[in-house]
């Protein structure tokens, strides 16, 4: 019924545009149109029989004689399929019978020198393959099967998906040709490959005739797990009974949206048993389509019932399915008008020539210039339609298959698409998918790489199938299925998972943190305090123990470790490129006068007890001139170095994104390390001969002598020093800085502490041992 159900209407279309252009008074004026039906029923030998009786007329079949004293058929409609078209063909075009086919176009048909008088109503699929590229990047289907007809178009088709799926790094799992005709063990196999491949998702093209058995052979190998996409010249739900339904249930088709045949739809629903009951096709389909009879002599089994006088073709359940998707009713219909425009523009073209109507029509060849020359269905229609203009521009609906019980189904439009323009529209939640899917089917080789790893290329597989890695250390994948990971800019990190990046922390030892604060603090109240101490020995400069100690010496070196003090100011707060290179070279500078004080001092100390002797010639060293000159020239070579430091690669500003993950250390690069050392190693030179010049002479009488607290304070200083440096390779970041100011408050406070504490004790708290006659008896004990 199904069957007859379709081929009824295009019989439809054909009447009606026939009844249309009669009643037209414009195209063919004072002619009527007729027409023969013959049924092939879908085989090529009745197809080559019909045509022989077309040409033969009424009687015996004798090819090359018609029995009809005068035919007026000049052309044939026919051929729902490429391979009826061939076998009509074999036969009229001996006698250049113009053969207008309306089945979907087709590549075989298209070849003028084989069939050159076969002019074909559908379109040509050129974008097909765009239009399901679109799909599948939509749903993001990376691996799908392949079901191609076993003919040119299957493989032309093939070529053209081919090409642009590798375009769009798209996978084919399998391709499979459908023979026409399933016979051996081996045709079968290759479902069970299709059952058993990992794709979901499998897309069916070709024609009619290739893929009819597909639906019967579905029964028996049921696809599960699979969605089928195809299109709508493939009719998988013609001649299958109800077990087929649920298989295809969900299918999604493009369809080529068809012109809408005015007034055909209308016409269609009009239909009933009291119009034109004469009609036989009519009464036939009627007869089978309710199960009834219209009149009592009918040849239709006895038992079924009289047919109600009200019923109506509207209301068979499929009529709306069925016209939704026959794409070939519009092409009968405008191949009816093709034909009638041909001849009339042929009549109007050998008026002169013929006398009667009859004469032209026994040469149905004059008709192939002129149909060749209109060359268009839009042309023809056009002219007697002004509102039928379409778009040349490929246009296919997205249809979606929905089978029910008791036989009832539907095809739902949920989408267009314009493939050579790449407009994609799609209503996802009107989609029915088949009932194994609960939700969108998804058709991948492997699951997506999520973020936080990268897409890795295995050997011999094809780019569709892929591992996932982490991303490299320092580097983030933000999306799913990255070809690569990214770096982060300088000013960010990675998070732990490695899928966005964080903004870096700066870090440099400011004063505001507890750490900064604390130094800097010590440092200011160090400095104030060894300004105090300077007051101190100011106002008591008068005092034995201030004489006694070499008092210019005392005030140099008091000012020098205020300032050593103050210059680890320069460690703390935000770097600049200032304070880079004032930092190291202030602090060299201003702990070699202190060192340095400590030196002559040291060396004035011996020098004095050594002059006491008689006859010795040492006076003349004692005197602030030549402690002076070893503090200025001790002074000079450091500035030397410096200035060489500073000449040649001197300290810059540099941000550290490589030591702390998640922060940026803003720190001074040193420049040059090894004159950095070496302004170091100068100072430690200078330490370490004040320490040992002072411990030579710590047993020295008392009343001369501070040797010793000499001794100790370059202990401390040398201690602190020596401890500093392994600890200032092994840190990073503000900890090197924050050791660094420790180091030189440290041995600040231990040379102001071990030298001037015990002074400071005497001046101010035991101000009656501070006199010459105490100084003396000590030093004569």
């Amino acid at each position: 019924f199904r069957s007859m159900f379709k081929q009824y209407h295009h019989f439809l279309a054909f009447q009606y545009a026939v009844d249309e252009i009669n009643k037209n008074p414009d195209l063919l004026p004072n002619t009527t149109l007729g027409y023969q039906l013959l049924n092939n029923f879908h085989l090529e030998t009745l197809a080559v029989e019909s045509s022989l009786i077309w040409l033969s007329g009424r009687g015996p079949i004798i090819p090359n004689y018609s029995c009809d004293k005068q035919s007026n058929s000049v052309a044939v409609i026919g051929g729902m399929s490429a391979t009826l078209s061939m076998a009509m063909a074999t036969i009229l075009k001996l006698y250049k019978v113009p053969q207008i086919s309306y089945g979907s176009f087709d590549l075989l048909l298209n070849d003028k020198v084989q069939y050159p008088y076969v002019y074909q109503m559908g379109k040509e699929q050129s974008a097909l393959h765009l239009a399901f590229i679109q799909l599948m990047l939509h749903f993001d289907w990376t691996w799908i099967g392949l079901l191609l007809s076993d003919n040119l178009r299957g493989e032309r088709f093939f070529q053209d998906l081919k090409e642009e799926m590798v375009r769009n790094n798209l996978c084919v799992t399998f391709k499979e040709r459908v023979p026409q005709n399933f016979r051996d063990r081996e045709d079968f196999d290759l479902f069970s490959r299709i059952i058993s491949s990992s794709s979901n998702v499998i897309f069916i093209y070709g024609d009619a005739d290739s893929l009819h058995e597909l639906p019967t052979v579905f029964i028996t190998f049921k696809p599960y797990g699979k969605l089928f996409i195809t299109e709508s010249s493939w009719d998988f739900f013609i001649d299958s009974n109800s077990e087929v339904f649920p298989i295809f249930h969900g299918t999604i088709l493009f369809s080529y949206t068809k012109m809408e045949i005015p007034g055909f739809t209308d016409f269609v629903r009009s239909l009933n048993t009291s119009v034109d009951p004469k009609d036989i096709f009519r009464k036939s389909f009627w007869e089978s389509a309710f199960h009834c009879r219209l009149s009592k002599k009918s040849d239709i089994e006895i038992f079924y019932p009289l047919c109600l006088k009200d019923l109506s073709i509207k209301d068979l359940p499929s009529m709306d399915n069925g016209m939704a998707l026959m794409e070939p009713i519009p092409n009968v219909y405008n191949a009816v008008y093709l034909v009638a425009h041909a001849l009339h523009q042929m009549l109007h073209s050998e008026v002169k020539e013929a006398s009667d109507f009859a004469r032209n029509l026994d040469l149905p060849w004059k008709l192939h210039h002129i149909l060749k020359s209109i060359n268009s269905v839009n042309n023809a229609i056009n002219e007697s339609h002004e509102d039928g203009a379409q778009s040349d521009a490929e246009i296919y609906d997205i249809l979606n298959y929905k089978s029910f019980p008791d036989q009832i189904e539907t095809l739902v439009k949920v989408g267009e698409v314009y493939p050579l323009a790449q407009r994609f529209t799609i209503k996802e939640e009107d989609i029915d998918w088949p009932e194994y899917f609960d939700q969108t089917p998804t058709s991948r080789c492997n699951l997506k790489c999520g973020p936080g790893f990268q897409k890795t290329a295995l050997e011999s597989q094809p780019n569709c199938c892929y591992a996932c890695t982490p991303c490299p250390e320092g580097t983030i994948s933000n999306q799913t299925d990255a070809e690569q990971c990214l770096q982060c800019s300088e000013d960010q990190y990675p998070n732990m998972e490695r899928d966005h990046c964080l903004p870096r922390t700066r870090m440099f030892l400011a004063y505001e943190e507890p750490l900064g604060m604390t130094l800097a603090c010590i440092a200011i109240c160090f400095s104030l305090l060894t300004v105090l101490v300077l007051g101190v020995f100011l106002k008591h400069r008068d005092t034995p123990i201030v004489k006694a100690n070499n008092r210019s010496l005392s005030y140099t070196l008091l000012v020098s470790l205020s300032l050593c003090f103050l210059c680890s100011l320069l460690f703390i707060g935000h770097p600049t490129t200032a304070t880079c290179l004032l930092r190291q070279t202030t602090f060299a500078v201003v702990f070699t006068v202190a060192v340095s004080s400590i030196l002559a001092k040291t060396i004035t100390v011996v020098l004095a007890f050594r002059a006491t002797k008689p006859g010795s010639r040492l006076h003349r060293w004692l005197g602030s001139t030549a402690s002076y000159s070893l503090i200025v020239t001790c002074t000079l070579i450091q500035m030397c170095l410096c200035g060489i430091w500073l000449g040649t690669s001197p300290p810059f500003l540099e941000m550290d994104i490589h030591s702390e993950p998640g922060s940026i250390i803003i720190q001074c690069n040193e420049g040059s390390l090894l004159t950095f050392y070496c302004v170091l190693g100068y100072m430690a030179l200078l330490a370490l001969a004040s320490f040992t010049v002072a411990f030579l002479a710590r047993n020295l009488p008392d009343t001369f002598n501070e040797a010793k607290f000499l001794t100790f304070s370059m202990l401390v200083f040398c201690s602190v020093w020596i401890s500093f440096l392994p600890s200032y390779q092994s840190s990073k970041g503000k900890a090197i800085v924050a050791l660094e100011a420790f180091a030189i408050l440290t041995s600040s406070a231990g040379i102001l502490t071990c030298i001037f504490a015990p002074k400071c004790y005497v001046i101010l708290l035991r101000s009656d041992r501070n006199t010459l006659e105490i100084l003396k008896r000590k030093g004569a004990s």
